[in-house]
């Protein structure tokens, strides 16, 4: 698979361009300090750490707790699992809400039509 199909195939389960790309620098080069990580995907603070920020909260990329902080990416194999399930439960929550949608539709509908 080419870098840009893995790219691809995170955003499309819902991370931004660039924390796939942070991602996937960390996943392959292994635990960094964001200053390696900036340099070497030449980015601005705000943005990396905004990404950073990002993925560890959908819990793919950890760091540990002293300072500078080195931030580690979970195995690829294990992140893709964690993206797909969430990606699941935000589907079936807009399942759920396209029901009580329709529902309150067809009560304004009723009701306009009496």
């Amino acid at each position: 698979m080419s870098h840009e199909r893995v790219i691809k195939a995170l955003m499309n389960l819902g991370l931004t361009p660039e924390d796939a790309d942070v991602y996937v620098h960390l996943e392959r080069q292994g635990p960094q300090k964001a200053r390696n990580i900036r340099e070497a995907l030449k980015m601005q603070d705000q943005h990396l750490y905004r990404c950073l920020k990002s993925l560890k909260n959908k819990e793919i990329v950890d760091f540990t707790p002293e300072h500078p902080a080195e931030f580690s990416a979970i195995p690829f194999e294990k992140a893709l699992d964690l993206l797909i399930k969430a990606h699941l439960k935000e589907s079936q929550n807009i399942e759920q809400e396209k029901e009580e949608i329709l529902s309150q539709w067809r009560s304004i509908i009723s009701k306009s039509s009496t």
